[in-house]
């Protein structure tokens, strides 16, 4: 993919006036949770434990919460930033803020099917986050992100955002 997908994604990860040689070291940083994330709900999924998708739930809201204390953000900055010399992640902007709400809102209400036993219902969201997670890791458009600014009314900003939008 070419870096204007990933400035498309930087800009709509709340970083409106990123430029394209901001790539190399924020793209990479901002995918760094998605990534783990992605591992993770791999491994709920295989055990379709409720329990772990509250556990995840609860770890996205805590970033939501306390962006300044994002585990996954204090990780990146010690085993990649620091050592490396790259700039380091500071709290989320209010976009990624809300992907990672909306992300631990599935997740939650996917625990909670478990537990009483919808296990259609907790399927439907468990392809329906699968299906962000991979637009998210693998197509760079973060669904949550681009939801946030279309509910501010900045629609023309988020389709300019798109991975498949130009200049």
């Amino acid at each position: 993919m070419t870096e204007s997908t990933k400035l498309n994604f930087i800009r709509q990860q709340g970083f409106e006036n990123a430029r394209e040689a901001d790539c190399p070291t924020r793209y990479p940083a901002l995918m760094f949770q998605p990534r783990l994330i992605g591992v993770l709900v791999v491994l709920a999924l295989l055990l379709q434990s409720g329990v772990f998708f509250f556990a995840l739930s609860i770890l996205l809201w805590w970033n939501v919460m306390i962006p300044a204390r994002n585990p996954f953000d204090a990780l990146f900055n010690r085993l990649v930033a620091i050592p490396k010399g790259v700039p380091q992640l500071g709290p989320a902007q209010p976009p990624r803020r809300f992907a990672q709400g909306m992300a631990g809102t599935f997740m939650c209400a996917i625990g909670l099917f478990l537990l009483i036993g919808w296990n259609f219902a907790a399927g439907v969201l468990q392809v329906l986050l699968v299906s962000a997670l991979g637009a998210l890791i693998f197509g760079r458009f973060c669904l949550g992100s681009y939801i946030y600014y279309l509910l501010h009314g900045h629609s023309g900003f988020a389709n300019r955002t798109l991975p498949w939008a130009r200049g």
